[in-house]
C-alpha cells in the first residue's frame, strides 16, 4: 500500500473531465501523476518535477507537479494528498 492516499476535489474533477475530453494524453499523464504523488508528494528524493509554491495558503495547492505540458496543484495534509487544480501550459502563458 502506498504511504500517501491521493484524492481530488470537485473542482479538480470538473477540470480533469474537460482536459480528458480535449487531450488524449491527459489520462495516462494523470495516472502517472497519481503514482508519483502516492509515493513522494513533497519530492524528498529530488527525482520529480515538483515545486513548493511560495505565498500560497493551504487549500489552494501549495505544491505543483509539472508533467509534460500539464500542471497539477495539490496540498499535503498528513498522509493525504488533495488535488485542487489541473491545467495545461499554453504557449501564451508567460
Amino acid at each position: 500500500m502506498p504511504p500517501f492516499s491521493v484524492r481530488t476535489t470537485a473542482h479538480f474533477d470538473r477540470l480533469s473531465k474537460k482536459l480528458a475530453a480535449r487531450h488524449s494524453d491527459f489520462v495516462s499523464r494523470f495516472e502517472e501523476a497519481i503514482k508519483i504523488l502516492s509515493i513522494d508528494p513533497s519530492d524528498r528524493s529530488h527525482k520529480y518535477p515538483i515545486k513548493k509554491l511560495q505565498d500560497i495558503p493551504a487549500g489552494e495547492g501549495q505544491y505543483r507537479l509539472r508533467f509534460g505540458r500539464f500542471r497539477f496543484r495539490y496540498d499535503i495534509a498528513g498522509t493525504d494528498v488533495v488535488l485542487h487544480y489541473c491545467g495545461i501550459r499554453r504557449e501564451d502563458t508567460y
